[in-house]
């Protein structure tokens, strides 16, 4: 076997509830992989299965050639970073960094040396001595990160490690975390909900769904080249078309016939043929607006006038919703240069719609309830209330899938 790490068509049930249905999946030696989700999409309960807290009901696990599906906990190489640090509250750094070092009963010049190479990798020296409340939110992820580290495992499991803290500080933790595993060299098995963090450091991301896995890809083909409706709504936005081929204009390019929407001209990298159903994914960054219309020589480009109903300025960029026909659709536009007397485009305007035909991703599947991950703002007050909206205060709620064991 290849793979350095191997699920196997693996299953586990809690009761009625299938957390993980016939998984399999290969990480490589040395890579960055990430188990990408909603909350109770079944990702952590793999991670579970890898580390030996959960049993599977099917399937197995490998690890390095060896099938490691049946062993306990303490005899696998792998350790875990929880997204709560589980740091010893009564214990120094070092001491927390040397707690497995000990327990395996390593010499204490073992321990030192390896504590102190830890101190180098997190840049925490001068800290040591401190307790856990005495640091902040990020030095206790990197002592946390160093004491499953110390050990030298085959492969650290990381579970949503960078939940618990601020946005400003995540996105540096992030680029530590990335740092880290370019210096230890070993495999990471990171498990999220937050479609950034995925996207920034994997390797490869595997997007589960209930308890399956919808694609295994890099991260810019997860984005670029979404296999259905779902990966297509959960990794940032988008924008979905369903219709049919009309025909074909050459050997690469057809026209796409639509409900209540004129014609679009599509890259047909499927080879659908024509009268066959097809479901178009177009990214909002894809898509430009404007007060003139586009050049569109080449017959590539699609444009359309249409009507803005909402703008958010967000800084680096501006969001719109505008309105064609039955079909609201979002647009991401970049500010790459903003001219303080350029004439704005305002809620109300009729405005150009237009893309390249190039930037249009036919989808294999489609399932119309991933629309509702869709960003779409309210049409009128009340439209994105829930039915738990209505519940009174004292109503009991639902199981936290994510902090049980069927996560």
């Amino acid at each position: 076997m290849s793979e350095f790490l191997v699920f196997e068509n693996v299953t586990k049930r809690f009761g009625s509830l299938t957390a993980v249905d016939n998984a399999s999946l290969e990480v490589q030696r040395g890579e960055f992989y990430s188990l990408l989700g909603p909350s109770g999409c079944g990702k952590t309960t793999l991670l579970r299965i890898l580390a030996g807290f959960e049993q599977p009901d099917s399937g197995r696990v490998f690890l390095d050639g060896r099938d490691i599906t049946r062993l306990p906990p303490n005899m696998r190489r792998v350790n875990t970073v929880f997204q709560n640090y589980a740091l010893f509250p009564h214990l120094s750094v070092r001491d927390n960094i040397a707690f497995g070092l000990r327990i395996a009963r390593k010499s204490r010049q073992e321990i030192d040396r390896e504590v102190d190479a830890m101190l180098d990798l997190i840049q925490m020296h001068g800290h040591e001595h401190k307790k856990p409340n005495q640091i902040s939110g990020g030095q206790k992820q990197r002592v946390a990160i160093a004491r499953a580290l110390v050990n030298h495992p085959q492969v650290l499991l990381l579970d949503e490690p960078l939940a618990a803290l601020d946005l400003k500080l995540r996105q540096h933790m992030q680029i530590e975390l990335d740092l880290i595993h370019d210096q230890v060299g070993i495999t990471f098995l990171y498990v999220t909900h937050d479609q950034g963090e995925a996207m920034s450091l994997s390797d490869r991301i595997a997007v589960m769904n209930e308890g399956r896995i919808e694609q295994i890809d890099a991260p810019a083909k997860v984005y670029e080249a979404p296999r259905n409706s779902f990966v297509a709504a959960f990794i940032g936005d988008t924008n979905f078309f369903d219709g049919k081929v009309a025909d074909s204009i050459d050997e690469e390019y057809c026209k796409l016939a639509f409900t209540d929407f004129e014609p679009i001209v599509c890259f047909n990298d499927k080879h659908i043929k024509p009268g066959s159903p097809v479901h178009l994914s177009v990214r909002p960054e894809k898509l430009r607006v404007s007060h003139t219309p586009p050049e569109t020589s080449g017959g590539k480009i699609n444009c359309y006038r249409a009507t803005v109903e909402d703008a958010v300025y967000q800084g680096s960029h501006t969001r719109f919703w505008v309105r064609i026909g039955a079909y609201r659709l979002s647009v991401l536009q970049s500010h790459n240069r903003y001219l303080l007397d350029q004439r704005p485009i305002r809620w109300g305007d009729e405005v150009w719609l237009s893309w390249h035909a190039d930037d249009g991703y036919m989808l294999e599947q489609y399932s119309e309830t991933d629309e509702d991950l869709l960003l779409l703002p309210p049409e009128n007050i009340g439209d994105m209330d829930t039915p738990s909206d209505d519940e009174p205060e004292d109503a009991p709620e639902a199981d936290a899938t994510d902090d049980s064991p069927a996560q």
